[in-house]
């Protein structure tokens, strides 16, 4: 009964994320629907309705937010043939054709590169299914890491390259084709090729008549002044816990303590909310793990009994770890070093400054007086000497014993 019980359980929980996911591809991007500060969507809409949009906009983000969704719904606002006071109409041939991102004046650019696909000379049309079913896929959710990783290109260097701005170029002195906007989003304009950007110059400060850029980055500094110069910059407000702790109950149907749990430790990331919620269980495996860790070197700092010290349970935890691949060693000392700096925020009672689960939170308050300002600085030296290692191939058996002893002397 018990491993039927368990079976239960875990085939219910993959139902329930296959009709989550379903749910998503069926989703009309819409206003009411991105995650976004509704006075920044109300202005936007304010600009279409007073005919005063900006021929090339930057649409500036942080990790996380749904800035891809907002671009969308507003290029989708742009096109509606009845828009409503408060978002597009949904129904309408531009509104269905934008549901699928297949509207044939709503162009895409983003980085891309040679892979598998493509051996020679890419460029974003050649990969542009591929980079729909991706955003559809993520539910708009989407992330350059996550890309490359579809893409297969996470040891090139992806760009936006001259081929893309030729493109860009040579569509625009063509008439849209349903008599309205044309509309350009670069993703990730960051990465426009130092080379390729010349090209783009002059479209960009003198376009034909109803064409729009929405260019869009999370990095600024790394844009050519002469492109920021062409550009209406649109800020968008990171994504508050309240917005997140919402739209994670209502997208996975989990309880409020659920929810707030993972708001505590995603930093206003919902992309790194949806991996928390993906990965809860080893979240609370991580901390049972490192609560036997974290106690056998206390203990072995006090030259305490082998049989306090329990060396052998750290070893096959240890083991365990390893067992899971080198990206999973890495995370979970990258887990390590999370709760031992908030640990040393709740001895020098800034316990504001914590992020940490209620799990987490009743690990810390047994083990933070071991948490200084006098180690801490050793500790995440060592932590981050491990990762070191790791990525380059290290034993890792013998990088978790190192890691492990020195972390003890520092008690």
């Amino acid at each position: 009964m018990k491993y039927i019980s368990l079976w239960y359980k875990y085939y219910f929980i993959q139902i329930k994320k296959l009709v989550y996911f379903c749910n998503l591809i069926k989703k009309d991007m819409l206003f009411k629907n991105v995650m976004a500060d509704p006075q920044l969507k109300q202005q936007l809409r304010l600009l279409v309705q007073e005919n005063r949009i900006s021929h090339a906009q930057l649409f500036l983000s942080q990790s996380g937010s749904h800035s891809f969704a907002l671009a969308v719904a507003y290029a989708q606002y742009i096109c509606c043939h009845q828009p409503g006071i408060d978002d597009s109409c949904g129904v309408c041939p531009s509104c269905v054709k934008f549901e699928k991102l297949s509207h044939p004046d709503f162009h895409l650019i983003f980085p891309n590169c040679i892979a598998k696909k493509v051996k020679k000379d890419p460029d974003s049309k050649q990969f542009s299914q591929d980079f729909k079913d991706f955003v559809l896929d993520k539910n708009y959710h989407i992330s350059i890491d996550d890309w490359l990783s579809v893409l297969g290109g996470e040891n090139k260097q992806a760009t936006i390259n001259i081929r893309d701005c030729s493109n860009i170029i040579n569509q625009n002195s063509i008439q849209s084709y349903e008599g309205g906007y044309k509309i350009y989003l670069l993703w990730c304009v960051d990465r426009l090729y130092h080379a390729a950007a010349p090209k783009l110059l002059k479209t960009l400060e003198e376009p034909e008549n109803k064409t729009l850029f929405i260019l869009m980055t999370e990095n600024p500094d790394k844009i050519l002044a002469t492109i920021l110069s062409r550009t209406q910059l649109v800020k968008i407000p990171r994504l508050t816990e309240e917005v997140i702790h919402h739209w994670l109950m209502q997208d996975f149907h989990i309880s409020s303590e659920k929810a707030a749990d993972i708001v505590a430790i995603c930093e206003h990331d919902y992309n790194k909310a949806v991996e928390l919620y993906n990965g809860n269980i080893e979240l609370k495996e991580m901390s049972r793990q490192l609560e036997v860790i974290w106690e056998s070197m206390v203990a072995l700092s006090r030259n305490a009994t082998p049989d306090q010290i329990k060396y052998l349970d750290v070893q096959q935890i240890f083991a365990d770890i390893i067992a899971k691949g080198r990206e999973e060693q890495k995370v979970f000392i990258k887990f390590m070093t999370r709760i031992f700096r908030n640990a040393l925020m709740c001895n020098v009672n800034n316990e504001t400054m914590m992020s940490a689960t209620v799990e987490e939170k009743k690990l810390i308050n047994k083990y933070y007086p071991f948490i200084t300002l006098r180690n801490i600085s050793t500790i995440l030296q060592e932590c981050n000497q491990s990762i070191y290692h790791i990525e380059r191939n290290g034993n890792s058996s013998l990088i978790f014993t190192d890691m492990y002893l020195k972390i003890s002397q520092t008690f």
